[in-house]
């Protein structure tokens, strides 16, 4: 129980800086953070390995490139169920998804291979 909330807080907290570095990205607060992080998890345990079994064939001929259009994808579903997240636009998803997957490697990188984002 105690990792699911330091990776929960580690999320919502990541989600609070991805608002700050990447313009077009609004986070209004802890509150809607944690609620986001919560709901990513969610959609990333859910929602994203139907999403990348479904366009498999396309991931394949982008040679991997399409995962970051479903990482996209997944912010903006956040987007639309979190209140208080706001984000501007579909290249700001692509460019926030891709920040966040750097800032997720970088806690990796920092606290060991056991680190499981949500």
């Amino acid at each position: 129980m105690l990792t699911f909330l330091v990776h929960l807080f580690t999320t919502a907290a990541l989600l609070l800086l991805l608002s700050r570095l990447v313009k077009g990205v609004e986070v209004k607060g802890w509150g809607p953070a944690i609620i986001g992080a919560l709901v990513l998890g969610f959609a990333n345990a859910i929602v994203r390995p139907v999403m990348v079994v479904l366009t498999l064939p396309l991931t394949i001929i982008t040679l991997g490139l399409f995962l970051l259009a479903i990482n996209a994808m997944m912010l903006r579903l956040v987007s639309a169920l979190v209140p208080g997240i706001r984000i501007n636009g579909c290249g700001t998803a692509l460019w926030g998804g891709v920040v966040l997957s750097l800032l997720n490697l970088g806690v990796e990188l920092l606290f060991g291979q056991h680190w499981a984002p949500l």
